[in-house]
């Protein structure tokens, strides 16, 4: 029996896309460009001002929202989510990239033992990503 027969009701996803509220979408959007290289794919506005702008890095999209301070400017944002990012390019030079644009890392570079090497950060709204590169076997 292959995988697909095996789980006729399992769901199967194509993708994955984070859509996140920022304080400001501007910022947001030049500190993903300039510390990690993402690039800029869309920009949406509404009455001249810029909502939202959505970034890629490979099959990834992120779309920055502009927080409204419909629930407060001063609320808590990126607690509890963590976006793990899968590269194939050399960890080491992403980390030396975001550090030379003044992101602190809370781990790595290392080698962990479930056979990646990985960085991990939080975003100027506190948004944690790790990016990780699988070890050669």
């Amino acid at each position: 029996m292959n995988e697909s027969t095996s789980h006729d009701n399992s769901l199967e996803v194509q993708s994955l896309s984070a859509s996140m509220t920022v304080k400001d979408v501007e910022k947001s959007a030049e500190w993903y460009s300039k510390s990690l290289g993402f690039a800029v794919a869309d920009r949406r506005e509404r009455e001249g001002r810029v909502f939202a702008i959505a970034l890629t890095a490979g099959a990834v999209r992120i779309l920055l929202n502009q927080d409204d301070g419909a629930k407060g400017f001063d609320r808590v944002k990126g607690q509890g989510i963590s976006l793990y990012l899968t590269i194939h390019q050399d960890i080491d030079a992403l980390a030396a990239r975001a550090q030379a644009n003044g992101v602190t890392l809370l781990v790595g570079p290392a080698d962990m033992p479930w056979g990646v090497r990985m960085i991990s950060l939080h975003d100027p709204d506190g948004f944690k990503l790790v990016f990780a590169k699988p070890l050669s076997t």
